[in-house]
């Protein structure tokens, strides 16, 4: 099983680092268009903003590992482990439910935007953003998971250590 999520991590980074190339290439394509050749391609504006939209969600939903992510911890650090998992839990059930409430009237706007396209390219834009969807359903499984594994007094995903349980070892002073 964990080759198979080690391998679903290496494709899921794979289709980051396509994204990311494309969106280079297409930036390229743009600056040359346009400087070089003088003729500015509406389509490259396009391409580059739908690109990086799917990047910031795809990237959010599947490549970042929890550590990666903005964390304010001074007060979950300076408790004991009991009391960090009751705080973790508690933040997680959080974002679950929020990121549930959302979803039904997300879905009702993205289902909407069938009836628009995008000015050069005249893709639905439904399309464009439906990457957000994806992105909901994985934050809240990856927070179900990690609220799962808070309820049943195990390390958090990636097992840290705080710096509540290195200070009782004496590897801080």
């Amino acid at each position: 099983m964990t080759q198979l999520f080690a391998g679903l991590r290496r494709m899921t980074d794979a289709a980051a680092a396509a994204m990311l190339a494309a969106l280079f290439g297409v930036f390229l394509v743009q600056i040359a268009a346009r400087y070089i050749l003088n003729v500015p391609m509406g389509w490259t504006v396009e391409v580059c903003l739908t690109l990086w939209l799917w990047l910031v969600f795809w990237g959010g939903a599947f490549c970042l590992r929890p550590s990666d992510h903005v964390r304010f911890d001074v007060l979950y650090l300076s408790v004991k482990r009991p009391t960090q998992r009751v705080f973790g839990a508690v933040a997680a059930f959080v974002i679950i439910v929020a990121f549930a409430i959302s979803f039904l009237p997300t879905l009702d706007y993205v289902s909407f935007y069938k009836i628009k396209r995008s000015g050069t390219l005249g893709i639905r834009m439904h399309y464009v953003f439906s990457i957000y969807l994806l992105f909901m359903l994985a934050i809240m499984a990856r927070y179900g998971q990690l609220l799962f594994r808070f309820l049943a007094g195990r390390p958090d995903v990636e097992g840290k250590v705080t710096a509540y349980e290195r200070h009782d070892e004496g590897s801080i002073t």
